[in-house]
């Protein structure tokens, strides 16, 4: 076998090549003109094993600035992410191995588990009576979560910081046709929300206010601010 990770034997290789009606792997290549084709040997440094491959590619990679070294405010959703190990350690048991998605329990029980015990730490983490997982990305799960304010308020008013990714406003904005929510966008100021208008749209309609932190630009929004500005409006 040529390759470890790639298992053809010549027998099969021949198979193959004989079911086609061709000798060798070059008559797949006969409508080239042989003037046009390239016959030496590439310009590219000769292969290395295992070892001494990743050693090169740490001294490379070393040369970049990373999360490890620097604090990054690029926004975006370009920042730090903190996985605690104990997550590789339990994806990597085997009954999440095979799971799939939760929607055919019979194979999934390793799937619904996992999900189970993050609800839970999290309702545990917040205080919560209820939590959410298994949503396709953070944009859907943001939209599900205005909505599910709006149901709970009986509300229709949504105030939205315009300094949010602007993918995530715009499936809010696809999931709010259908409850008729009205989304108000509040506009930013020096790359943070503009709290004025905030204060000044918000009244007792506002089923929720949704800002992002760190924002879409980076920045670190005021949320204590954004939360007494949200408090003196519930006050009678």
């Amino acid at each position: 076998m040529q390759h470890r990770y790639i298992p053809m034997t010549e027998e099969d290789k021949q198979a193959m090549l004989k079911r086609i009606g061709v000798e060798s792997t070059e008559e797949l290549f006969a409508d080239i003109p042989e003037e046009v084709r390239f016959n030496g040997d590439l310009n590219i440094k000769p292969a290395k094993n295992e070892h001494e491959l990743k050693k090169e590619l740490m001294q490379l990679a070393d040369q970049n600035v990373n999360l490890q070294s620097h604090t990054s405010f690029l926004g975006a959703g370009v920042y730090q992410h903190y996985i605690p190990s104990i997550v590789d350690h339990v994806i990597s048991r085997s009954e999440f191995y095979t799971a799939y998605t939760p929607y055919q329990p019979e194979i999934s029980q390793g799937e619904l588990q996992a999900i189970f015990e993050f609800q839970t730490m999290i309702s545990e983490l917040t205080g919560m009576e209820v939590s959410n997982s298994s949503m396709y990305d953070g944009g859907t799960a943001l939209a599900e979560a205005v909505n599910l304010s709006a149901g709970q308020t009986r509300k229709k008013k949504v105030l939205v910081s315009k300094a949010i990714h602007p993918e995530s406003l715009e499936v809010i904005h696809s999931y709010a046709k259908g409850p008729n929510l009205e989304i108000v966008e509040i506009d930013v100021k020096d790359g943070l929300t503009d709290l004025e208008q905030l204060e000044n749209e918000l009244d007792e309609d506002t089923a929720s206010v949704v800002v992002q932190y760190p924002n879409f630009l980076g920045q670190v929004e005021p949320l204590q601010k954004v939360n007494e500005i949200i408090s003196k409006q519930k006050k009678p």
